[in-house]
């Protein structure tokens, strides 16, 4: 591609029927807000700049978008909102001459980037290029109107349209590619003479027209690429349609799943070889499973490293946050066991059920099987810690680190006082509160002697008087 791209975002409208207060383009689809699907396609087109138009609620969708990392991101505001043809005449001021604007809407998430540079092809850098879709029901789109030899004439807005036209089943999805110095002379020649009274960027169809430019047409079939949101059913389509696409990707690169329709990803998954992935798992942030994982059924893993040939059973929950979770080769988590941020787990490391595991680096091979929880803890090798065992590493103001040296073996029930270090080999009896440093090999017992009195009788319900 020989001329550079300007990305033109329609993101001002209200979006009345999603009833909330919340910006439309700001929902989420797959963990991110509509907007940034379209912003962070811009960028895979190497566009030069994305220019974002906002109006209602723009400081919240302002504050709420990202730019892309190669790609330069400005805002303009359109107030009041008069049309899509006033929308882009407050970008035009910011778009340099000499490339060619491609105009997308922000509440049309799942446009291919391969779709976009179609059109950009088409397009040259010489003339107006729309993309346009088939649609058995039309209603509401504005409608394409070709002349007898097949060429691009106008679009005609739906609410404009004779009953002829309004048969017409071709529609323009809202998607044009446009040299951007003949996109500023056109923009100054918009009216709002229509129905609507409004400004409508379409209009520059009948302006090529008549300055004797060719106008091309990009058409495709799959509706779900020019999809856009304005009610939460229609978002709920679109989520599903995108975990779907999400879901084939998957497979088609060798992930095993249990059922494609029950799998959720929010944000980045990436697999290795032979993954195998059960139903209702839901991935968040950024999530890296090797070679030969298992995630069993109802799991819930954001921000975590899976490291190869480990298993994560079912029900667990792994949420690294902004630290993230490392899952060492080979370990077992679960099922109910649930993994916080900075949880550090070694190769063969087993976390069992009702286990939490905080800003913990456990080493290779250890086991805290049952109902325990280990936060702020270092953990040495082939460590053994009970059931019911917790380090106690918070003392109201301040957290305190526990360290459990190698082929520790701590007894159910116990409770570790942070700071404190358990020595290498030893041994914490069942029921110990430990609050000073072991010795290594040293049995470590801190318990209330246990007394035994004989033909102890229990306490009786008095009875109540009649």
């Amino acid at each position: 591609m020989s001329f550079p791209v300007d990305v033109v975002v329609m993101a001002a409208g209200k979006g009345t029927r999603m009833k909330s207060q919340r910006p439309k383009v700001l929902h989420r689809l797959g963990g991110r807000a509509l907007a940034q699907h379209v912003i962070d396609c811009a960028a895979r087109l190497s566009a030069r700049s994305v220019v974002v138009i906002t109006g209602h609620g723009a400081e919240q969708v302002e504050a709420g978008l990202q730019a892309p990392a190669t790609t330069a991101l400005r805002f303009v505001r359109q107030e009041p909102q008069l049309g899509t043809g006033h929308a882009v005449q407050q970008a035009a001021p910011v778009l340099p001459d000499d490339g060619v604007t491609l105009v997308l809407s922000g509440d049309v998430p799942l446009t291919r980037p391969e779709t976009l540079q179609a059109l950009l092809d088409l397009c040259g850098g010489s003339r107006l290029a729309l993309l346009t879709l088939d649609m058995p029901d039309p209603t509401g789109y504005g409608r394409i109107v070709r002349s007898a030899d097949a060429s691009v004439q106008a679009i005609v807005e739906h609410k404009d349209a004779s009953e002829a036209q309004r048969a017409i089943t071709e529609i323009y999805s809202g998607i044009m590619a446009v040299p951007t110095q003949l996109l500023r002379g056109w923009l100054a020649r918009l009216d709002n003479r229509n129905v609507q009274g409004e400004y409508y960027l379409t209009d520059v169809v009948k302006f090529a027209v008549a300055d004797g430019l060719g106008v091309a047409a990009h058409r495709i079939s799959d509706a779900v690429q020019v999809a856009g949101v304005n009610s939460p059913v229609q978002l709920a389509e679109l989520e599903r349609a995108y975990q779907r696409r999400v879901a084939d990707t998957l497979m088609e690169e060798g992930t095993r799943l249990a059922d494609p329709a029950r799998l959720d990803v929010r944000g980045e998954l990436v697999c290795g070889q032979d993954v195998e992935i059960d139903v209702n798992c839901v991935f968040e942030g950024r999530v890296h499973l090797g070679n030969g994982v298992r995630i069993g059924a109802n799991c819930v893993v954001a921000n975590a490293v899976i490291e190869a040939g480990a298993v994560i059973h079912p029900f667990s929950h792994i949420d690294g946050e902004k630290l993230g979770v490392k899952v060492g080769p080979g370990a077992l988590v679960g099922p109910f066991a649930r993994l916080r941020p900075g949880a550090d787990l070694g190769a063969e490391v087993h976390i069992g059920n009702f286990v939490e595991v905080k800003n913990s680096t456990l080493a290779a091979g250890a086991k805290a099987n049952h109902l325990a929880y280990l936060g702020d803890a270092t953990v040495g090798e082939r460590v053994n810690y009970g059931a019911g065992s917790i380090t106690a590493n918070y003392d109201g103001a301040n957290k305190h680190r526990t360290v459990i040296e190698a082929d520790v073996h701590v007894g159910s029930n116990c409770v570790l006082v942070a700071p404190v270090t358990i020595g290498a080999g030893g041994t914490v009896g069942g029921g110990s509160t430990i609050t000073k440093d072991t010795a290594p090999g040293a049995l470590s017992v801190a318990r209330g002697k246990q007394v035994g009195i004989a033909n102890w009788q229990r306490p009786q319900k008095k009875k109540q008087a009649p």
